[in-house]
């Protein structure tokens, strides 16, 4: 089954590289060495649609992008993912995303657009507690946030676009977050930037992004629109980059045991969390793994 899993995460790898082209089931069956029927059968089984609906939905969402993004004429981005025409382009569009793409371009809005699959999912750790030669010690910094407003989902809901979840692997939540604009966006908690409310002495999880104090943008349906937050120190409990299938388990418990016990009046604060949320930074090859709690400066 993991071969397979691979296999598939190979396939959808070479779709992406070859996304503006219109490679065959049996050019891509070919690259991953398996049948046509076969990549088929299991392709579905673990994506939940066919790999021809998966081109589909990626030529829109990265369509969108480009309206949203560039210049570049309707017609040259309908040809350029595969479309025969511009009408056709416009109907497949405004089937999928209820506007054409000239009133998305004039007026962006959130979307549903499809990611990326990701298919692999990080193997449990078996470390047995030592340092390796790439997981390390968690290492703490303050750093300071200013005001902000957060649009996220903060509990599971059904929505006209199917069920959304406050979670990375929500595919719609994911979606939706990657369609907005980025000058809509805050500068520091930026898209897919998780976190923490503290409830009835409880961490409940949400996922979303941060966005501008001004943000007067729809609110799509499952999110909510929270803040103002007020500016704020906040303690910043990091790991450095990582191999995200081998060592996530690992580094995500390490980092997450040192920031829910750290005291911070060795560092002359006290937790700001009555104001402010807590955030989570998960970018493993990029940016590593961070857990930031909000603080106040000991008076």
């Amino acid at each position: 089954m993991q071969e397979w899993i691979y296999a598939a995460q190979k396939l959808i790898e070479y779709i992406e590289d070859h996304i503006c082209e219109k490679p065959s089931l049996s050019e891509i069956s070919k690259h991953i060495g398996y049948s046509p029927c076969y990549c088929s059968e299991q392709f579905h089984r673990l994506a939940g649609m066919t790999i021809r609906e998966y081109v589909f939905r990626r030529r829109l969402a990265m369509a969108a992008v480009d309206l949203r993004d560039t210049d570049i004429s309707i017609i040259d981005i309908a040809l350029r993912y595969g479309f025969s025409d511009q009408s056709t382009f416009t109907r497949a569009f405004k089937y999928a995303y209820g506007c054409a793409p000239s009133e998305y371009r004039k007026n962006p809005r959130p979307l549903p657009l499809a990611c990326k699959k990701m298919l692999l999912k990080p193997f449990l750790n078996k470390n047995d507690g030592g340092l390796s030669m790439s997981i390390s010690k968690p290492y703490v910094r303050v750093e300071y946030i200013p005001a902000h407003k957060y649009l996220g989902v903060y509990k599971e809901a059904e929505t006209k676009n199917g069920r959304i979840w406050p979670q990375h692997d929500c595919d719609l939540a994911c979606g939706i977050i990657s369609s907005l604009n980025d000058c809509d966006l805050d500068l520091v908690c930026t898209r897919f930037t998780a976190g923490w409310t503290h409830e009835n002495g409880e961490r409940k999880y949400f996922f979303g992004a941060g966005v501008k104090l001004d943000y007067n943008g729809e609110i799509p349906e499952g999110f909510e629109l929270r803040g103002t937050f007020p500016d704020s120190y906040y303690i910043v409990f990091c790991h450095q980059p990582f191999d995200y299938l081998t060592e996530n388990a690992e580094v995500m418990k390490r980092v997450e045991e040192l920031a829910w016990n750290f005291d911070p009046k060795t560092l002359g604060f006290e937790w700001n969390e009555g104001e402010c949320q807590d955030y989570q930074r998960h970018y493993p090859e990029v940016l590593g793994y961070q857990v930031l709690r909000p603080v106040r400066k000991i008076v």
